[in-house]
């Protein structure tokens, strides 16, 4: 499990430096893979799903009863808001604590959803597409009707990005500093935010584009097309890493496990399909009641799939077919436009067309967090020194 790396053959090394420095290359991620091993006793806590008996099913237990048997803490997590700005767009910090709204009607609100404090709230006046949080809570980009803007966590505008144009969807990767965008224009873009140029522009040839989504293990952007086809970019390559034809109609969303190993992609035929990104393989697929809105997949491997007025999560999904859901939740008069699982928390967001949902998964959550990496409790101070 740990030893992600593979070994190389010394023979055709001929260089005695070059050998000797890959002895201890090797050497050193050997003693990193056992030290995680030799760590993995000490985890404090363990993921805990949702368990019924005899003859019930997971999926018809209803979100009221979950918060009625969790304590107080996580019964907290499940709340609602009405927004008369929608439809909203959500997305979490890095570290799950912070969660920016947008609202198509042009509000953009940064909160800490657990602390339930307002950050900031602004009223751009134009249409927004997309929001995304880049290194930490102190920065937000928002894809605005025209142009991206970057805010601070104040609320105050802190770049206007010209170069980026009627943007539909955004991708930040942490670690390499780039912010991608990709719109109607069919122009995929990655703009450096650490010295602020745009280091990569690619022309996808396959017109409009709002469906994209990062590989998290190789930083690899996923853009669903209008014709069925998923392609991989990377912002060293002037044409698609891999061309996939996935769908018989327009590509809906696309979603890609933490390990990087499966491809969830949903389509205008009412089908989930799920991908080996080892073989590019079909391995099984899901028939839904209606088009697929959005996807996305939790630490702990669960598949959320949201639907014109239901969000369906699914258990165990990727590996084999299953044959019922794991959580459902119904919305009454509303329509499900994102979804995104908290990281660190057994907590699923919901962007409507009216507000936004924070609905409790059980075991959606990685329960223990390298500290060094990402914090959930860092401090001011902790969080200049990790950036």
């Amino acid at each position: 499990l740990f030893n992600r790396w593979r070994a190389r053959a010394m023979q055709g090394v001929r260089d005695k430096k070059l050998r000797t420095k890959l002895k201890k290359n090797e050497a050193r991620l050997r003693n990193a893979a056992r030290s995680a091993a030799e760590a993995e006793l000490l985890l404090p806590s363990d993921a805990g799903y949702l368990e019924v008996e005899g003859m019930e099913r997971t999926w018809k237990v209803k979100q009221a009863e979950i918060v009625d048997a969790v304590d107080l803490q996580t019964a907290a997590k499940s709340f609602s808001l009405s927004l008369d700005m929608g439809p909203y767009r959500c997305a979490y910090s890095r570290n799950g604590r912070y969660m920016v709204l947008g609202g198509a009607k042009g509000h953009v609100a940064l909160l800490d959803w657990q602390a339930k404090e307002l950050s900031f709230e602004v009223g751009v006046g134009e249409a927004v597409r997309d929001v995304v949080v880049l290194h930490n809570e102190t920065m937000t980009a928002v894809a605005q009707k025209k142009y991206t803007y970057v805010y601070d966590n104040r609320g105050i505008e802190l770049h206007c990005m010209r170069d980026h144009i009627d943007v539909n969807r955004l991708e930040f990767l942490p670690y390499h500093f780039l912010l991608a965008s990709v719109g109607n224009a069919g122009w995929l873009k990655y703009q450096d935010t650490s010295t602020g140029q745009l280091v990569a522009q690619h022309r996808t040839r396959l017109g409009a584009c709002s469906v994209m989504r990062q590989n998290p293990s190789n930083a690899v952007l996923c853009l669903g097309h209008g014709n069925g086809t998923v392609t991989m970019w990377s912002p060293n390559m002037n044409e698609p890493l891999v061309r996939m034809l996935c769908h018989r109609g327009t590509v809906r969303a696309v979603a890609v496990d933490r390990e990087g190993l499966s491809l969830i992609t949903a389509g205008v035929d009412s089908t989930v399909k799920v991908w080996d990104l080892r073989t590019y393989r079909l391995r099984h697929e899901y028939r839904t009641t209606s088009p697929a809105v959005e996807l996305d997949v939790s630490q702990r491997g669960l598949l959320a799939v949201g639907l014109r007025a239901q969000t369906v999560v699914w258990k165990d999904a990727l590996e084999k077919r299953q044959a019922s859901p794991y959580v459902v939740h119904r919305y009454d008069g509303d329509r499900t436009c994102d979804v995104a699982f908290c990281p660190f928390e057994d907590v699923l967001a919901v962007g409507t067309s009216k507000g936004l949902a924070s609905i409790v998964v059980p075991g959606s959550g990685e329960p223990n967090f390298d500290s060094f990496e990402v914090n959930p409790f860092a401090t001011p101070r902790q969080r200049s020194e990790a950036t």
